[in-house]
């Protein structure tokens, strides 16, 4: 969950910056795929946890 928050907390100020700042449209792209990079993490540690056989 830290990892996800990293790449959440980062893509934000990526974008933020990429946004504001003029000439940093790449900043802002990059922001962008790390946003998509971060919810594809979070769905893909979702669906392994749903998987998971119960213990007995």
């Amino acid at each position: 969950m830290v990892l996800f928050l990293i790449l959440l907390s980062s893509a934000i100020a990526l974008i933020i910056i990429g946004a504001v700042v003029d000439g940093m449209l790449y900043l802002l792209s990059i922001g962008v795929l790390l946003l998509v990079v971060a919810m594809l993490y979070l769905l893909v540690r979702s669906i392994s946890r749903s998987h998971r056989r119960p213990a007995h």
